[in-house]
């Protein structure tokens, strides 16, 4: 079955609540993500502060908020109006300037070679074209900008954790829709290729997942399920983050071919 992105129309007002589903990806995701990408700054020796960053399928802005806090000028494109509009309202709640436009991965409504930086963050395993997405990307960066993501890999883990846990099994699923299609995941090799064809060199892929045991991931799924935990809470008991494997899903890093 397709997937069901129209999920994020009807949920995309709550992104911040943490008793909604899609807040799932705040709790210990967020943190995950900014700090590989903050070691990736690092180890290139380049500082955020005043560089134009682009956050494709920004949802409801929790990455572009951990940029704009780093300094970087965000503009956030999201398909889903609704998404954009919460977006748009946290942000101004929280005092920050992000630009954000509904758009899509396919055709951004953005200016060639505009920005230093662009991300892509638990998008491309939803999107029907991921070459067209990456040719988009390429054509939005500077030379030699930088490009961030991550990603779910095809794999049995996958399938187990992101199929069966989070959406078919009646015990554990976080919400009654198709949020993924395991068919659609994309393993590294393939992303090597895509992002080659889209003239983005890849320098690292890292493994990203759970770092809590096993049992604990599946009882708090229960738990969350139950309305015993919020959303929120069990994305922070998965504790996720950078780990060994990439069985489940990776992040890495590839840069515009000057």
């Amino acid at each position: 079955m397709p997937i069901d992105n129209e999920i994020y129309d009807r949920e995309g007002a709550g992104w911040w609540d943490e008793d909604n589903p899609l807040n799932i990806l705040h709790g210990s995701f967020t943190p995950g993500r900014i700090t590989y990408f903050r070691d990736v700054f690092h180890e290139r020796g380049m500082s955020p502060d005043g560089l134009r960053a682009l956050d494709i399928g920004c949802g409801g802005g929790f990455m572009a908020e951990e940029f704009a806090q780093l300094g970087c000028d965000v503009v956030g494109v999201d398909p889903s109006e609704v998404s954009i509009e919460s977006a748009r309202a946290h942000a101004q709640r929280m005092g920050l300037d992000i630009d954000y436009r509904v758009g899509s991965g396919e055709s951004l409504p953005v200016a060639d070679g505009d920005f230093d930086i662009a991300y892509c963050c638990d998008v491309l395993e939803h999107v029907s074209d991921v070459d067209a997405v990456l040719r988009e990307t390429s054509r939005c960066l500077k030379p030699g900008g930088l490009y961030l993501f991550d990603t779910i890999n095809r794999t049995r883990q996958s399938r187990l954790l992101a199929i069966k846990v989070m959406q078919e099994w009646r015990l554990t699923r976080i919400i009654n829709a198709d949020i993924h299609d395991w068919d659609m995941f994309i393993t590294p090799d393939e992303l090597d290729g895509s992002l080659a064809g889209a003239g983005l060199r890849l320098h690292e892929t890292v493994g990203l997942g759970p770092r809590a045991s096993k049992p604990s991931l599946v009882w708090n799924f229960v738990r969350a399920h139950r309305g015993a935990i919020t959303f929120g809470e069990l994305s922070r008991r998965l504790e996720a983050g950078q780990v060994k494997s990439k069985a489940l899903s990776y992040m890495g890093y590839a840069t515009k071919v000057a």
